[in-house]
């Protein structure tokens, strides 16, 4: 496994890049409403990101391995919906909860983040599974310190929200950024304690959950790309990017028009982000 740390150079690029992903999704934020489409909150995002951030869509034409190009700016994914949908000409309406997720690519590093958004009145269940998945990705954020395990983020994850009875997705999981959208490690959203990788400072991670109301299992729709759950129920998915630190995290893409951090988290006196 070959993990990149980041030196000094590396953590500030990341931080800049970081702090634009959380801006692009608070200038979102307004226009996620019941009759737009998700084409034209596409067309936002990369009009947005190009023009005002100086910065690169990192989805657009994405190619993985096995994969056609990804063939939007962001990713939309919407009520069962788990992961990577696809923009389209649909108008959001009321009761849908959709997720957003932005990469941007600053000057060669790259900042990754999603949130949740409710599309005018959402039923109380929807609600509910927006709020456990955001506190559920802040309870594996707490664990990342230089020395714990990516074990013991996975746990922290899967304990709380198999507590509250939701499922956790196991195909789609976290992983390291950096001047590549995905880098090793893989970050799982469940496990045991004390295992897998030993966290180390330099390092920087997504942790981004993926949380159903229903089952576990999902598949793949014909598109390549959208990942939706077997049982057609509610899925959410919330995300950060976060640098490791001697003694604790630094979150990267937190902004000032980001929800709250939960009650239960340890603020540092020096967050620049005022909440």
């Amino acid at each position: 496994m070959t993990i990149t740390y980041k030196d000094a150079e590396g953590i500030a690029g990341m931080r800049v890049a970081g702090r634009l992903a959380g801006e692009l999704l608070d200038y979102l934020t307004p226009f996620i409403k019941p009759g737009v489409t998700t084409n034209e909150i596409d067309r936002l995002a990369e009009e947005h990101t190009t023009q005002v951030l100086g910065a690169i869509s990192a989805p657009l034409n994405y190619a993985p391995g096995g994969h056609n190009p990804y063939p939007k700016s962001i990713c939309t994914s919407i009520n069962h919906q788990v992961c990577h949908g696809i923009p389209n000409d649909k108008p959001l309406k009321k009761g849908d909860i959709v997720n957003i997720d932005v990469t941007v690519i600053k000057d060669g590093w790259h900042g990754d983040s999603s949130r949740m958004f409710m599309v005018g009145d959402v039923s109380v269940a929807a609600k509910r599974l927006c709020r456990l998945t955001y506190e559920a990705m802040w309870r594996g954020i707490v664990m990342v310190k230089a020395g714990a395990y990516l074990g013991d983020i996975g746990h922290a994850i899967q304990t709380f929200a198999e507590g509250q009875g939701l499922s956790v997705v196991r195909e789609f999981c976290g992983h390291g950024i950096g001047r590549n959208f995905h880098e090793e490690p893989q970050i799982l959203h469940y496990g045991r304690p004390g295992t897998l990788e030993q966290l180390q400072a330099g390092m920087t991670i997504t942790i981004e959950p993926m949380l159903n109301v229903g089952r576990k299992d999902i598949k793949e729709l014909g598109d390549g790309w959208t990942i939706v759950t077997k049982d057609h129920s509610l899925s959410a998915q919330w995300e950060h990017t976060v640098l490791v630190t001697q003694t604790g995290y630094e979150v990267l893409t937190l902004s000032a028009g980001g929800p709250a951090i939960p009650s239960f988290v340890p603020v540092p006196a020096d967050l620049s982000v005022t909440k």
